[in-house]
């Protein structure tokens, strides 16, 4: 999961995105989530990782990235 989460990050530096996403990586282990926003210089902070055990992404999650995103903005 560590080498897929690298190769996505470096697609997202290259390409580019907006706003806060997330990125679904599988592997043995299960599928796990990766919350990240872009900041200034197409520089990518990862806000939050977790290991997806139900459908729907827990409400918790997202306050607790959208907090650390607010952080990073400042």
């Amino acid at each position: 999961m560590r080498a897929r989460f690298r190769r996505i990050a470096e697609l997202i530096q290259v390409h580019g995105l907006e706003a806060m996403r997330e990125m679904r990586m599988k592997g043995r282990d299960g599928i796990s989530r990766a919350i990240y926003v872009t900041a200034r210089n197409r520089r990518v902070v990862v806000v939050r990782v977790f290991v997806k055990q139900t459908r729907k992404t827990p409400r918790r999650e997202i306050d607790l990235a959208l907090e650390r995103a607010r952080e990073v903005d400042s």
